[in-house]
């Protein structure tokens, strides 16, 4: 540790932070991160600035209008017993949520639609006063967001929730409630991809992603992936990063 760090005055800021609400929330609001917060009911009291500029909300009073617990689509994605535990007070964390934008849209939570589709992953945080469950914290990470056509936004955001399973480019046409063939055209002119590049682009993402994983190995990381270390995603792989897997991993541990 640093010789000149001043705890007596370390305690001081952090008793400051305490001591003043509104300062906290000021903190809030000035970190980058989206960040909502929700009362033990379930209502959502707090948004910060980068929240709001991620969804295009112009009054914070919104917020006021939004009870996740009341929330149709959260409760089908997440489920009663989730939600229920979340709002006893424990923490919980959620990869590759899909933002319900639409149905924020419909309930006039937010007034104009941002994007079509997107993924993120959610930290969300209880916070106790002794043993008095206070509020929720839910921190934001946007993955991708998906701009542009509806349908071609929403295939997207359905090719990268389900980008561990083997692409079947029907499924994919099937939930945009396009046929086969128009919505291939479609993609690929709104993308300048086909929908198997695209898919093939995020499952690439996926595994640069798992192969930081600390002491997973090169053959473990592309099995978590559900590729095999030898096959063609290796030559892919090659390709499209430039690098094999123990040299892009090698590169990027070393400029850490």
């Amino acid at each position: 540790m640093d010789g000149n760090f001043d705890l007596l005055n370390y305690h001081e800021t952090l008793r400051e932070l305490v001591e003043k609400p509104g300062l906290v929330l000021r903190v809030f609001d000035d970190l980058p991160i989206p960040i909502e917060i929700f009362a033990p009911d379930g209502s959502s009291v707090f948004i910060n600035r980068a929240f709001m500029e991620l969804n295009n909300i112009k009054d914070a009073s919104l917020v006021s209008k939004y009870n996740l617990l009341k929330d149709p689509v959260c409760l089908e994605i997440l489920g009663q017993d989730v939600l229920d535990r979340i709002f006893a007070g424990e923490p919980a964390v959620f990869r590759d949520f899909p933002a319900p934008i639409q149905d924020l849209v419909d309930r006039s939570v937010i007034i104009e639609k941002p994007w079509e589709a997107s993924v993120m992953d959610l930290d969300i945080r209880p916070v106790w006063d002794g043993d008095k469950f206070v509020c929720t914290v839910c921190y934001f990470k946007v993955k991708n967001i998906y701009k542009g056509r509806a349908a071609v936004a929403k295939a997207q955001e359905y090719i990268e929730l389900h980008w561990l399973e083997d692409f079947d480019l029907d499924k994919v046409a099937e939930s945009v409630s396009l046929s086969r063939r128009h919505f291939g055209r479609l993609f690929k002119e709104a993308t300048g991809l086909t929908p198997i590049d695209f898919y093939h682009h995020i499952k690439i993402e996926k595994l640069k992603e798992k192969l930081l994983t600390p002491g997973l190995s090169v053959e473990q990381a592309f099995t978590d992936c559900g590729v095999n270390s030898h096959g063609a995603y290796l030559k892919l792989f090659e390709t499209m990063v430039g690098k094999t897997p123990t040299e892009y991993r090698a590169e990027k541990r070393k400029a850490e």
